[in-house]
């Protein structure tokens, strides 16, 4: 099934075949061709923490949330949300003020605390390019899709037309759809500090950056690429249920001032600005990662995502 779509996501991409672009936007429905059917989704009961520990077990980046009997999607639970409650905005007064910064206590609270109620979905009789141009206008990762009875029946990423396109794209490169402007931390970064900027710019990956004596004789100093941090491994950070049994305090404030040169990645896999998007694609497929820094000659140039695919996708 998956090959039927790429067949026609790879059509969509003809330049100047208009008949081509018609026959991929006719297709109403075949959302599910793509989508994932198995869905994995909880109670909004279940703890915070223990949705923390199913994201980093399945390598997930959202849960949705649905009711138990009817399986009605209720709402979804993102690593952005998560993020937010460690610290990264306004959902830590959770911590703070309802459990005055007792953080055990406050990751055993109930997802549907933190949860985003208003979800942007998609029913299965929703065509591809619809997808692709509502994940585009909302900023979103990933739709849940929904059938007549508002039952759950499939979700669908970027990471799925990511997975399609792998090979595909061979005439776009990395350069021309790369962010350039890239925000970046140092590996002393908290937590917490993390969480914030990850959560104020909607990002799932931050490059750490650390600087390197170039050339001792006149001490010219250059940042070099040292590691870089994501919405998973913070996840992985608070699912580690032997860290918190080795707590000494409840104090979420101790917890959060960890830095992230102890979780961050110091392992890049990067690309370089003339890298074609198919070749990315089969990166990011083998890796199992979302996104990568572009570097050239050491130095960091910008940084390339699944979102920015799904633009060369769409145009």
């Amino acid at each position: 099934m998956k090959d039927k779509s790429a067949i026609n996501l790879r059509k969509s991409m003809e330049r100047g075949s208009i008949e081509s672009e018609t026959r991929v936007s006719e297709h109403v429905g075949d959302i599910m061709s793509l989508a994932k059917k198995e869905v994995i989704s909880v109670p909004p009961t279940t703890s915070i923490i223990e949705v923390a520990e199913v994201m980093v077990k399945q390598k997930f980046r959202r849960i949705p949330i649905t009711d138990p009997g009817s399986q009605k999607l209720l709402g979804i639970v993102t690593a952005m949300d998560i993020l937010n409650f460690l610290g990264g905005g306004d959902k830590f007064n959770i911590v703070e003020e309802k459990y005055n910064d007792n953080f055990l206590r406050a990751i055993n609270e109930s997802v549907r605390e933190i949860m985003t109620r208003d979800v942007i979905s998609m029913t299965n009789k929703d065509s591809i390019n619809d997808c692709i141009s509502l994940m585009l206008e909302k900023d979103v990762g990933a739709l849940p899709i929904s059938d007549e009875n508002e039952k759950l029946v499939g979700i669908i990423t970027e990471r799925d037309f990511v997975l399609a396109m792998a090979g595909v794209l061979t005439e776009e490169l990395v350069e021309d759809f790369m962010s350039n402007n890239v925000i970046t931390t140092t590996p002393g970064t908290p937590i917490e500090s993390a969480s914030k900027i990850m959560v104020r710019n909607k990002l799932r990956r931050i490059p750490i950056l650390a600087k390197a004596i170039e050339d001792t004789a006149v001490h010219n100093e250059k940042e070099s690429l040292e590691g870089i941090i994501t919405s998973s491994d913070v996840l992985k950070f608070l699912g580690d249920n032997e860290l918190f049994s080795k707590m000494e305090s409840n104090s979420a404030l101790r917890v959060l001032e960890t830095k992230i040169s102890e979780i961050m990645e110091d392992e890049v896999i990067a690309v370089e600005p003339l890298t074609r998007l198919g070749d990315l694609c089969e990166i990011l497929r083998e890796k199992d990662i979302g996104g990568v820094p572009v570097v050239k000659n050491g130095e960091l140039l910008g940084i390339i995502t699944e979102s920015d695919i799904l633009k060369a996708i769409k145009k």
